[in-house]
Parts: structure tokens; C-alpha cells; sequence
């Protein structure tokens, strides 16, 4: 089967492994900030927003829940969107997207408009910039990849140690509205992101097109098996119109086994992931904690955040062990720190807590890109990214409002920790799961992790042009 792509004719923007790759990172690095890093900050308004609006835990946390499963049900459109457009001008429009976004939410009347505008809209713009920024950063990197996703990854904690104690003091400043209004015009910066975002002139390797053969004759052999042997062998023939749809969104990922494996792995750690950093300044005020100290809890947990982003990005790199043994540990550690939270009481002890709990996230989130691309292959990131944020969205969107539900009921901010971290460890099985079909080599799609680049040197001497069609 023959299998053909559109491509773009560019200039190369630099080479892999350095040159102009590092403003790619650069790049990447505010992207993480400006939106993960604000989500994480978004618990300053929390306390706020559900005095102003006289609600419960529960319906304030749907604003940040429905913007992370916004963020991850738009992966998809901005991954395809941008193949067809380019990253660039995706990227400066879901810059624009964030920052109306958040200026109409600073006009809210009710929590309804909050879910439409800071839910929705922000977290649509968010989409479409992240997903773009980070496959780009994926083209430029090969042998620094680990290295690269990690040090990108510290902009989310850099900019949430300085966005937290930033947006307590504008809220004290100028309200909720006027902090929100402030945080609008930061997001214009996201358009900045995407001006940087030069593309690569790219070719696909041999080892990718079989890859992407392989699928596709998975997912049409059912329809195969009861035909004639005649028919079995017209019916193998690329279909034009299939062509172009795995052009824009590789749907012929669900027939990986390994990648639906890890993105159930995504699906419990989102829900683990998203709500201690909302819920861990409201919990430090339940306990008595000042506002400034426990809005600096979440300045300590940035900068352990990074230190454990940079360090294990680093220890990843070295390939001293395998990337999802890696992860496997730093998941467990994570869901057993979120169990040891509801026994800190006091500042000192929840300043421990969140040190502890910020390295081993970042020490997590450094490598879990790179995993992903050990599955399915650089070339398919891109795909394999939106699908992924996807099939995760229902774990982001769960996640707060189970866990305000929990507090709600318990009248204790503890109990959202303990949910997140049982999630977090039945997450963990998951990656268990793929480290055993990885060892044993089963599953029905063919990996780049099974391969380990093993018989395609007479591959590798083909020359496979991809034209336009």
C-alpha cells in the first residue's frame, strides 16, 4: 500500500538538537507557563470567586475543570488545524483566544458567563497554542528530546512561582475583576509564542510509513476477512480520502495498543493532577494559614516543581534506565506524597508538603511527552498528542468537581487530596501494564519502543518521497 502525504515547502529553520531549536524552546517554555502555569495559579481566585458568588467548592472548580478538558478536547483540533494552517498562525490565535477569554470572564455576572468565557474560551486558545508549540518542539529534538521537553516544561513552574504571590496581590489590589483584566492582557504574550515557531523542512522515514501501513491494515481487516483473496488485495489500496484525514489526524492510532494503554494512564493521573494545585491554598486558609503564606505554598511547590523538572529531565536523558520505569516511580511517589497531604497542619508542615509534592511532579511531567513519543514515534506526535489530551480531557474534567463533591460532603479541603492521590497510583497500574506488553511484545500496532531501531538499515536505504497530492 502506497502511502502518500501533503507537505509544506519551508525553509529548514535550523539544526536538530540546537541552533534555532532553542527558541523553539524558548517558546515553548511561556506557552507552558501562560497556560498550565495559570491554571495551577487559578487557585488564588478560587477562595474569591466562591465568596463572591456565595457557591460551593463544587461549582467554583468547575471554571478550572471545564477549562482543562477544554484544553484537551481541543487537542485534536488544534493539532489538525495547524497541520493544515501551519503552528504559526494557530498559535497567535489561540493567543488571542486566551486573552478574550479571560477580560469578557472579568466581567461576569454569574458562574455560568465564568464557564462560557474562562471555562471555554481560554481553554480553547490554550489548546490551540500548546498542542502546536510542543509537537514543533518534538521536530527540533532527537537526541536532547528529554533534555528539551524538560527544560520547556519548567516554564510552568517558573511562572506559577511568580503569577501566584503576582495574582494575590492584584486581587487584593484591585479585586478579582481586575486581577482576571490583568491576566487577560498577559496572555497577548501567546502570541509572541507563535511568531517564534519557524517550521522545519521534514521528511518521514521509512520505519514511520510502515508503521502507518501496518494501522491501516488493522483497522480494515475486519472488512478484509470476509471478502475473496481478490478483493482482500484491492481492498488494501490506499484510499485517497483516507489519506488526507491521517494527514490532518491519524486516526489510525486506536489501533495501538499501547497507546490507548498510556492514554488510560493519562486519563487517572488527570484526575489527580489538576486538583491538589487548585485546592492547596483554599485547604492552608482552612487550617488557619495567612493568605500570603498560603498563596507562597504554591511559590515553594514552582520551585521544587522545577528543580525536579530539570534534574529528572536530565536523568532521563542519560538513559540510565528506561523512560517509563522512570515514570512508573515518580507516579507512585506522587500518589503516595497527595495521601500524606491531609496530615500537614500547620505552614511548616504544608511548606514541606508542597517541596515534596513539587518534585515529584516535575520529576513526572518532565517525561511524560517523551514517553508518548517512544510510543508512537516522533513523526506521529503530533496526532498522538491531540488524541491523547483527548482521551485524557475526561480525567481534567472530572477531577476538580469529584474532588469539591468530596470537600462538600466531608466539609474537609484534605479529602480532594486523598481522591487525586488514589487516583494517581491506579494510574501507576496502567503504566505497569505497558511496561509488561513493552517486555513481551504484544500488542496489535508496531512501536517505535518495540523496534529500538532493529532491522530497518535496509529500510533506511530507500528513498521515500512524499509529494504533494
Amino acid at each position: 500500500m502506497e502511502l502518500r502525504r501533503k507537505s509544506r515547502t519551508v525553509q529548514p529553520a535550523g539544526p536538530l538538537d540546537g541552533g534555532y531549536g532553542w527558541f523553539i524552546v524558548l517558546s515553548t517554555f511561556l506557552v507552558f507557563g501562560l497556560t498550565f502555569g495559570v491554571i495551577k495559579s487559578f487557585g488564588v481566585f478560587f477562595v474569591e470567586i466562591q465568596h463572591y458568588f456565595a457557591t460551593t467548592a463544587t461549582a467554583s472548580s468547575w471554571i478550572t475543570s471545564i477549562s482543562v478538558a477544554t484544553v484537551h478536547f481541543g487537542a485534536p483540533v488544534g493539532s489538525a488545524l495547524s497541520t493544515y494552517f501551519g503552528h504559526r498562525p494557530v498559535v497567535v490565535v489561540g493567543g488571542l483566544l486566551s486573552s478574550i477569554g479571560m477580560v469578557a470572564g472579568s466581567y461576569a455576572q454569574d458562574l455560568l458567563q465564568l464557564y462560557i468565557t474562562v471555562g471555554f474560551l481560554t481553554g480553547f486558545g490554550y489548546a490551540l497554542t500548546w498542542t502546536p508549540t510542543v509537537t514543533m518542539l518534538g521536530w527540533y529534538f532527537e537526541k536532547r528530546r528529554p533534555v528539551a521537553n524538560a527544560l520547556a516544561s519548567t516554564g510552568e513552574c517558573i511562572l506559577t512561582f511568580i503569577l501566584t504571590p503576582s495574582f494575590q496581590f492584584m486581587v487584593d489590589q484591585y479585586s478579582w475583576r481586575g486581577a482576571m483584566l490583568i491576566m487577560g492582557a498577559l496572555q497577548l504574550n501567546l502570541c509572541l509564542c507563535g511568531a517564534l515557531l519557524r517550521p522545519l523542512n521534514r521528511h518521514i522515514p521509512p520505519k514511520e510509513l510502515e508503521e502507518k501501513e501496518h494501522e491501516l491494515e488493522l483497522l480494515s481487516q475486519s472488512h478484509i476477512d470476509s471478502r475473496s483473496s481478490n478483493n482482500r488485495s484491492d481492498s488494501k489500496k490506499s484510499d485517497p480520502l483516507n489519506v488526507k484525514i491521517i494527514r490532518y489526524v491519524d486516526y489510525t492510532l486506536i489501533a495501538n495498543a499501547r497507546f490507548m494503554v498510556y492514554s488510560m494512564f493519562g486519563v487517572f493521573a488527570a484526575l489527580g493532577f489538576f486538583a491538589p494545585s487548585l485546592f492547596l491554598v483554599p485547604y492552608a486558609r482552612s487550617q488557619g494559614v495567612e493568605e500570603y503564606q498560603a498563596a507562597s505554598l504554591m511559590s515553594i511547590s514552582a520551585v521544587l516543581d522545577l528543580l525536579g523538572r530539570v534534574l529528572f529531565g536530565w536523568v532521563a536523558n542519560l538513559r540510565l534506565v528506561k523512560t517509563v520505569h522512570q515514570l512508573i516511580v515518580t507516579v507512585i511517589l506522587l500518589g503516595i506524597v497527595l495521601l500524606l497531604c491531609p496530615l500537614a497542619t500547620t505552614f511548616t508542615q504544608l511548606a514541606l508538603f508542597s517541596a515534596g509534592y513539587g518534585l515529584v511532579f516535575g520529576a513526572t511531567v518532565s517525561i511524560h511527552i517523551t514517553v508518548l513519543a517512544e510510543v508512537v514515534g516522533v513523526e506521529r506526535l503530533g496526532s498522538a498528542l491531540g488524541f491523547f489530551m483527548l482521551i485524557r480531557s475526561s480525567g481534567g474534567l472530572l477531577g476538580p468537581p469529584l474532588a469539591g463533591i468530596f470537600i462538600d460532603k466531608m466539609s474537609d479541603y484534605g479529602t480532594g487530596f486523598l481522591m487525586a492521590g488514589v487516583a494517581l497510583l491506579v494510574s501507576a497500574l496502567f503504566l505497569l501494564v505497558l511496561q509488561q506488553m513493552n517486555k513481551k511484545g504484544t500488542g496489535r500496532g508496531k512501536d517505535v519502543n518495540l523496534e529500538n531501531g532493529k532491522g530497518h538499515e535496509d529500510l533506511k536505504q530507500r528513498n521515500f518521497n512524499f509529494r504533494k497530492s
